[in-house]
């Protein structure tokens, strides 16, 4: 049930287009969760590359500044609405929230709360809420990877990247990762074989593992490369994009990057030689929100369950207190670590 509370919550707010320094801290009177929502005592929430174009003004769909960024978090339920069942309050939950996750409490509608098995770290489980759907969505649900064929994953040592190798390995398949080469000896203990990716001839080098090309491509950089991740695909193979990172740092439009890649992979699906091609959005359904949920529980579900046996390894790249967002987002955007930067709130 809700209750008044004089305690004081903190938020990181994205005020504009700023440097990392620029992101300020505000504290606010404590939230009462209105019918159907927790409030959410933050204790993991990460640094996405999401939020990394969103202090750009990069991202597609990002709303009007200011904001408090977040793509997903991790806590402890401390109050619900009405109609939200009572014995959730103390729980440990997951939610993915696209913003508001960098905070020290957060409101989230109940009914996307995801349960954290009882002994897994805050901050492990918040390395698989966003970049483990994703990883997991674009290989089983997407790419429909199987035993014993070849994918081949760009920005293997990224939180995404890193979790869909270690997936990908699960699942049968023999996998090639880019990476830069500080980051190649984390890549292979991951089950991958290493490539530069800043190879002149990185083309040349995945056909020379793959002759026949590769059954799944995932590149969320983009660009130019992207013709390349198409010609790499064996016949009736799958590329599947979901980013344009190479357009980070670029100026002009967040969508004209998008557009086009839109428009190249419709071209190629019109082409007659099996392969797809296709733009993974981790949104995509959300009008049927009870569909959508109940895809999101089951999968990050079954993510979770290889995270608690061991399976799966969490790639937890560094701890950072929220206060200190300016140094997370900094270390998330240098290019120096595997896995995800984590923010903790508590």
């Amino acid at each position: 049930m809700s209750q008044q509370s004089t305690e004081q919550v903190l938020e990181v707010v994205l005020p504009g287009v700023v440097e990392p320094e620029g992101f300020e801290l505000r504290r606010r009177s404590r939230p009462v969760p209105a019918r159907g929502q927790a409030l959410v005592r933050v204790e993991a929430t990460g640094v996405s590359f999401a939020e990394q174009q969103m202090r750009r003004a990069k991202y597609y769909d990002q709303p009007a500044f200011p904001f408090v960024p977040g793509y997903d978090l991790v806590g402890t339920v401390a109050e619900v609405g009405p109609d939200v069942d009572p014995t959730l309050v103390g729980g440990r939950f997951a939610a993915l929230t696209k913003i508001g996750g960098w905070a020290s409490h957060a409101l989230v509608d109940a009914a996307d709360l995801v349960p954290v098995p009882v002994g897994v770290d805050p901050a492990d489980a918040e390395t698989v809420v966003v970049n483990g759907l994703t990883a997991w969505q674009m290989l089983h649900g997407v790419a429909k990877v199987t035993a014993g064929q070849t994918v081949l994953v760009h920005g293997a040592n990224g939180g995404v990247g890193s979790t869909l190798v270690q997936l990908a390995r699960l699942a049968g398949a023999r996998v090639i990762g880019t990476a830069s080469p500080r980051h190649h000896d984390a890549v292979r203990a991951l089950g991958a074989t290493p490539l530069d990716y800043r190879s002149p001839d990185l083309p040349g080098a995945v056909r020379e593992l793959a002759p026949g090309g590769v059954d799944a491509v995932f590149d969320h950089v983009g660009g130019p490369g992207i013709v390349d991740s198409y010609r790499l695909l064996a016949p009736r193979g799958t590329l599947v994009a979901y980013g344009t990172a190479s357009t980070r740092d670029r100026k002009g439009s967040s969508r004209l990057p998008v557009l086009k890649l839109f428009a190249r992979l419709l071209w190629w699906n019109a082409l007659p030689n099996g392969r797809t091609a296709t733009f993974f959005n981790i949104w995509a359904g959300r009008r049927d929100a009870a569909k959508f949920r109940a895809r999101l529980a089951r999968d990050l579900g079954a993510v979770f369950a290889l995270l608690a046996d061991g399976s799966l390894r969490p790639q937890v790249a560094a701890r950072v207190p929220l206060e200190r967002v300016a140094d997370a987002v900094r270390l998330a955007e240098s290019g120096t670590v595997t896995g995800k930067v984590v923010l903790i709130a508590d």
